[in-house]
């Protein structure tokens, strides 16, 4: 049997349950946790969103959550000798490959977006932000080759972290970063709350419009965002699950994850929103909130440096925590092909995506006029990765897990009981794979905004 730690040695396993929670919550809560869950609210009814969401969540994000669970706990592996274990046809046995893939997209180019956050972090940590004009001063750093530097020290960090092991460096490292990740998640959000605009803040979030119950794009955007946040279908999950014991429940650590996922989500709301409320600045920045406006509103507040170091602290822990899952997915299928250790494994793909990353990083710099369908280079790898690849993905998953593998073993892998084990296996046949797919036909353009 191959392992996590090499050709000859046992597999590795997280020593907890409590490790194992904390390392999927991390890979679950990234970036986009702190301004896309509650830009979205906030543009698709607010309450009323929230309720859209987190019914969907329940419906089809935990139910594909414990299908990819059920395929690494079952094969004890990662996707794609997962797949190869149990596909009973041979058509079915490279089927993981996509997660892979998937994976390896992604953290090229989140890598960059991580290393925008770690460079912000160690300006404010300096004492010095450089940022009189947020705007420009963020232009003129993307244009720069410094970028490529900051996603160097991510993949880096990535790379020693995963080249550890599953416990003294993944679940060793998330057992500390997640509870001070929650911890200043906890104190920003209180000192927001203090501010004279809290309240307009908190009810561009949170507010009620009910009559938005009446659009298809409220219950698009639900969907898509239910789906995308749980950090599914890009190998993840299937990966984190094979290091889980053989005979652990897989439900109730599945509902802690994605109860913690939507909790940060929504908290990260109450600390944004009313503090870009109460310096009257604009809430709809997008992905710029976090890289001009917010240094806007620190650059207003007593102690601004300070809130700034904690603030991208936190999105570079959240990034960080993501990178790690991402990189243990090509890692992980490295080594259970057996052709190499661990920390070889983590050097050599940790390199290889680097490299993969690099024309992200100079996408609006050195390679600033490449456009890929109208889309600057970061800017097209998303949208491949997201909106394409990772349906297509899910897609995958929900048709395999609820036709192909016997229902028997794929019920007795969820570690669910009569009813529910019958319920979770009709979700996949019928209701996932319908939802799935009306997110990427959104993001085609062929379903409604």
């Amino acid at each position: 049997m191959t392992s996590a730690g090499g050709p000859t040695d046992e597999r590795e396993h997280w020593r907890s349950g409590v490790g194992f929670v904390l390392a999927t919550l991390g890979a679950a809560v990234g970036i986009g946790n702190v301004w896309r869950f509650s830009y979205v609210a906030g543009e698709h009814g607010g309450g009323a969103f929230l309720i859209v969401y987190v019914l969907f969540v329940a419906a089809v994000g935990l139910p594909l959550m414990l299908a990819e669970f059920a395929l690494g706990h079952a094969a004890q592996r990662g996707p794609e000798a997962a797949f190869a274990a149990v596909a009973p046809r041979r058509a079915w046995r490279r089927a993981g490959l996509p997660g892979i893939a998937v994976a390896t997209l992604i953290l090229a180019y989140y890598a960059v977006i991580a290393g925008w956050t770690l460079k912000f972090f160690v300006v404010y940590l300096l004492g010095g932000t450089g940022l009189s004009d947020a705007s420009v001063a963020f232009e003129a750093f993307l244009a720069s080759p410094q970028p490529v530097a900051w996603q160097a020290a991510v993949m880096a960090a990535c790379v020693a972290i995963v080249g550890a092991g599953v416990q003294r460096g993944i679940e060793a490292a998330t057992t500390w970063l997640m509870p001070l990740l929650a911890l200043v998640l906890v104190v920003l959000a209180g000192y927001s709350l203090s501010l004279p605009g809290a309240r307009d803040g908190l009810a561009f979030v949170f507010a009620p419009d009910w009559n938005a119950l009446a659009r298809a794009d409220v219950y698009l955007a639900a969907m898509g965002q239910a789906f995308f946040s749980l950090g599914l279908a890009c190998g993840v999950m299937v990966t984190y699950g094979g290091y889980l014991p053989r005979g652990r429940a897989l439900l109730r650590p599945a509902v802690a994850i994605v109860a913690g996922d939507t909790g940060f989500a929504v908290v990260a709301g109450v600390m944004v929103f009313p503090a870009v409320f109460s310096f009257g600045l604009d809430p709809a920045a997008g992905p710029a909130l976090a890289f001009v406006t917010m240094p806007q509103v620190f650059a207003q507040m007593p102690f601004g440096r300070v809130f700034g170091a904690a603030f991208f602290g936190l999105l570079a822990v959240a990034a960080l925590t993501s990178a790690i899952s991402l990189l243990e997915v090509v890692v992980a299928f490295v080594v259970d092909r057996g052709r190499t250790r661990r920390p070889r494994a983590a050097l050599a793909a940790g390199a290889a995506i680097f490299v993969l990353g690099l024309p992200a990083a100079l996408s609006f710099g050195w390679l600033g006029g490449v456009r890929i369908a109208g889309l600057g280079v970061l800017d097209a790898m998303d949208f491949v990765a997201s909106n394409v690849l990772m349906p297509l993905n899910g897609l995958l998953i929900a048709a395999f897990v609820g036709w192909v593998w016997s229902a028997h073993e794929a019920r007795r892998a969820s570690t669910l009981r009569a009813p529910w084990a019958g319920a979770w296996h009709a979700v996949l046949r019928y209701g996932a794979p319908g939802v799935i797919a009306l997110v990427l036909l959104r993001a085609l353009g062929v379903v409604g905004a």
